[in-house]
């Protein structure tokens, strides 16, 4: 154990975030290995990524493309993947290409064939989610549930672009129950993509935060991003 007390902190925050995640997924009949644990560094320094990259996580989730820049330069993550999380303007888009191994926030046709040009003059293949609003909240970004298909269709025919899944939002102060009508009707979503393109590989379905990852696991998640829980409150006046 390491005897920093911040330290100690995130590794016990972290083993209990892990002990709730498994519980969850025995509750479904699932293994809890079937779920990855994605710790969202919105607003943490380097110095506490690092730290954390140590620790029990799968993955990052960032926000904003000058907090992932940044934590990869700084070699943060430690060899662990980075996923991009937050709202990605188009102009962008080639910061974030490359160093992301997981786009998850893609949410136009617009914003797809910014990261198929990005992803060519890279010479790879990004993989992303779609991201929808599970709501249609005008506040939140994500696309319209009726978007899915053309988005996907399009998505597929891009050379440079590999789609893995899905991501959504419930709204902010949905109770247990209502998390988890919106996670289901994702998951269903989920499962309809799978059956319209079956020789598609679709794996990956990104639901779930602090206050709604049980839920979210009980639904179906594949990753939970976390950031309170394992972070604790954020200081926003503290940015990396």
């Amino acid at each position: 154990m390491d005897t920093n007390p911040a330290a100690r902190l995130m590794e016990e925050r972290i083993a209990q975030v892990r002990l709730r995640m498994a519980e969850a997924a025995k509750a479904a009949g699932r293994d809890p290995a079937e779920v990855l644990l994605c710790a969202v560094s919105k607003t943490q320094t380097s110095d506490t990524v690092l730290l954390s990259a140590g620790m029990n996580v799968d993955c990052f989730g960032e926000n904003h493309m000058q907090e992932l820049v940044a934590h990869h330069s700084d070699g943060a993550y430690q060899g662990k993947p980075a996923h991009f999380i937050g709202h990605l303007q188009t102009n962008k888009v080639k910061k974030v290409v490359g160093i992301a191994s997981l786009i998850q926030s893609v949410d136009s046709l617009r914003l797809l064939d910014a990261i198929e040009k990005e992803a060519g003059k890279q010479e790879l293949r990004q993989d992303i989610l779609l991201e929808l609003n599970l709501a249609g909240e005008e506040s939140k970004t994500g696309a319209g549930l009726e978007e899915l298909w053309p988005m996907a269709e399009h998505a597929l025919s891009l050379p440079h672009i590999r789609l893995r899944g899905l991501m959504g939002i419930p709204p902010a102060g949905s109770t247990s129950d209502e998390n988890r009508r919106y996670f289901a009707s994702l998951r269903g979503l989920f499962e309809k993509l799978c059956e319209e393109y079956p020789n598609e590989k679709f794996d990956i379905l990104s639901m779930g935060m602090s206050a709604s990852f049980e839920e979210a696991i009980l639904e179906g998640a594949t990753v939970v991003r976390v950031g309170t829980a394992i972070y604790g409150p954020r200081d926003y006046g503290n940015k990396a």
